[in-house]
């Protein structure tokens, strides 16, 4: 990601590809899953969104069958993320509700609470706002446990919802 940091982008992809060949060669399937989802990323920030679900999928695909949990909760988020900005609200619901419930079994707080973030902005988009607050709510109480610089971010949004509602 050190290439894509510094906006050479098409140089990460190409080592991002040879280690996708490296890794089916080795067999080392969780780094392949790994190296796909870092391969989505990196599509999605070029605006190539096809591409990005189709890399996470081959991910999601992968990290389900070795059950690396994790890496599939982070895969749904994404994801989610990826439909959200589709506009595809009731699909971006589902994955983020999929990744929810992973992060919520393994114990994964900053997981849960970004999740919850994200789910809570859905809800506000559509006007649900006593619902984006029940995700709000919790997701502010853990960065703020975290001390986390993104609790500002969803106290910013929850006063937005107070004050609209």
């Amino acid at each position: 990601m050190i290439y894509a940091d510094k906006g050479e982008v098409e140089q990460a992809i190409a080592l991002y590809n040879q280690s996708l060949e490296i890794t089916q060669r080795i067999g080392d399937v969780k780094t392949k899953a790994a190296t796909l989802h870092q391969l989505g990323i990196l599509y999605a920030n070029k605006g190539d969104v096809d591409e990005a679900i189709a890399l996470y999928n081959q991910s999601l695909e992968i990290t389900e069958r070795i059950g690396n949990v994790q890496g599939k909760a982070a895969t749904l988020s994404q994801l989610g993320i990826l439909y959200a900005n589709k506009g595809e609200v009731d699909e971006a619901i589902a994955l983020f509700n999929q990744s929810l419930e992973i992060e919520e079994r393994i114990g994964n707080v900053q997981g849960k609470a970004m999740t919850l973030w994200w789910l809570g902005h859905l809800a506000e988009q559509q006007g649900e706002y006593t619902k984006a607050i029940s995700y709000l709510q919790p997701a502010l109480e853990i960065l703020q446990r975290l001390k986390s610089p993104d609790a500002e971010g969803v106290s910013a949004s929850l006063d937005r919802i107070i004050r609209n509602s």
